[in-house]
């Protein structure tokens, strides 16, 4: 992708890998963060490496407008993540998640913006009644408003005729693995630290499916799909993962613990949280030929290594997490 790319949240869990990405593919970044979660080292790195770093507000219309200028294309990765962080506080989902995007469209459309990539989330699907794969065919049945909050922009986004921006949004599959931004609110990274320090680990809904994807490959999707030629991605979902990394909560566990080896396991049943959504990731394959290169076992030993490097310090410290 020629041209200068913003990449909202860029400091963030994937937004520097992002960043990385294009980097490494002689690309110029521009990143617009708050760095509410203490990602100073994370933006001053990436100003070293020749980023423009913005600190800002996506809710901020004079910071939303400096980060556009001369862009090329969007990838919007700033949000409220998670459905406890928007339960936590409705409010302000809504105000970032919605409102905040749907300017940022908007003012991204006029400043000329001829790609428009979004983060959206596998977790639209909503739960399942069985272990059958959905895919970008089905009908997105959203059970959480993090995940209603996604859909309703991914429609704006694609009823928007005609696509200007070549929209594209992303679902991704729940991100895991060591990034510049940590975070061990995730499900695989929380399980492995706390396995790895040998504590008790509580799992509820030991049958539930969910999918998975490591931080770098969702950046390399992401950059893949800037580089693909428009019409070829242009009003298009694409569903960012790996088939056969789909693993319900006690095999996800058992992976794990083989890895980590040690630690302890309490399973809690709940026959409301059985459902989960099992996903298919063959139309991201067979369009842009985009297939992740790590599994979750290769992740865990990935963590544990630098756990036992001590490379996030106190792995436990609040500026791991999104909620307190």
């Amino acid at each position: 992708m020629n041209g200068l790319t913003l990449i909202t949240g860029g400091a963030g869990c994937l937004g520097a890998p992002v960043a990385h990405e294009l980097l490494a593919k002689g690309g110029r970044v521009r990143v617009l963060d708050t760095l509410i979660h203490g990602q100073q080292e994370v933006a001053a790195d990436l100003a070293r490496r020749g980023v423009e770093v913005v600190r800002g507000d996506l809710r901020d219309e004079l910071a939303r407008a400096a980060a556009l200028v001369d862009v090329a294309a969007v990838v919007h990765l700033a949000a409220v993540v998670g459905d406890r962080a928007c339960a936590g506080d409705p409010e302000l989902a809504r105000e970032v998640n919605v409102e905040a995007s749907r300017a940022l469209i908007d003012e991204g459309r006029r400043a000329g913006a001829k790609r428009f990539v979004f983060a959206s989330t596998c977790s639209s699907y909503g739960r399942t009644a069985d272990s059958t794969p959905v895919d970008e065919r089905d009908e997105p049945r959203p059970a959480s408003l993090y995940a209603e909050q996604k859909v309703e922009i991914e429609r704006l986004l694609l009823d928007d005729e005609p696509h200007s921006m070549s929209p594209t949004p992303l679902r991704f599959a729940e991100i895991y693995g060591a990034a510049p931004r940590m975070r061990f609110d995730l499900t695989v990274n929380g399980l492995t630290r706390d396995l790895w320090g040998d504590r008790e680990v509580e799992v509820l809904g030991e049958r539930c499916w969910r999918p998975y994807v490591h931080v770098r490959d969702a950046a390399r999707a992401v950059r893949i799909v800037l580089e693909a030629p428009a019409e070829r991605v242009s009003g298009q979902v694409f569903n960012v993962g790996r088939s056969d990394e789909n693993y319900r909560a006690a095999d996800l566990v058992a992976a794990i613990g083989a890895r980590v080896g040690r630690g302890r396991v309490k399973y809690l049943h709940d026959d409301e949280d059985q459902h989960g959504y099992k996903v298919s990731f063959d139309k991201v394959r067979a369009a842009l030929d985009f297939e992740p290169w790590m599994t979750v076992p290769d992740g865990v030993t990935e963590l544990a290594a630098a756990l036992d490097a001590r490379a996030f310090g106190d792995p436990y410290d609040g500026r791991y997490g999104n909620t307190d």
